[in-house]
């Protein structure tokens, strides 16, 4: 079962995702934004639909975790207005960093953002392509609050639900809004 919001163009953005069967393991349906990236409509509606709800909210940053995250982050950031804040692998950033371990399912890797992004108080859009587990967007939201940041939401292109990613998110209080869900598949 899939789940869809109706674009305010009139778009359906689940049939500009690309579904490649077995990847990067045998039974996995690893869905592909990158066609709905591709697109121009696709791209545009799924901007819109994500800033929707946080048009002239109090925002501070937008921050966007690697890659996909930081082509839809940068693209939120700049139609709110705002300044954009990636979330990196270790390694990756020049300055001085902080950074969140968080564990993936054999072992664990780190995410990490410039030590000076993001100041005390600031409050904290954060921006990725999928939510699946909810790993990845669990470590960043910490280290946004270990910057002293607020996160004021997560959203998403793409939940999937039947991981809890989502939920799990929501638990730590954390407001999420995404786009079209896949369920069951």
């Amino acid at each position: 079962m899939t789940r869809q919001i109706n674009t305010r163009a009139g778009l359906d953005l689940k049939a500009l995702i690309r579904t490649i069967p077995d990847y990067p393991k045998p039974g996995v349906l690893f869905r592909d934004v990158t066609t709905l990236l591709a697109n121009p409509a696709g791209l545009r509606a799924s901007i819109d639909e994500l800033i929707w709800p946080f048009l002239g909210a109090p925002l501070d940053h937008v921050a966007g975790i690697e890659a996909r995250g930081f082509i839809l982050g940068g693209a939120v950031a700049h139609e709110l207005g705002r300044g954009f804040v990636p979330i990196r692998k270790k390694g990756k950033l020049p300055y001085a960093t902080i950074g969140q371990d968080y564990e993936l399912e054999y072992g664990v890797d780190t995410v990490e953002i410039h030590a000076d992004a993001i100041g005390p108080g600031d409050k904290v859009l954060l921006v990725d392509d999928l939510v699946a587990t909810g790993g990845t967007a669990d470590a960043a939201i910490d280290l946004i609050r270990k910057s002293g940041g607020e996160v004021v939401a997560a959203c998403f292109v793409i939940d999937l639900p039947d991981l809890g990613g989502a939920e799990r998110l929501r638990r730590k209080g954390v407001t999420v809004h995404t786009l079209l869900a896949f369920e069951g598949e």
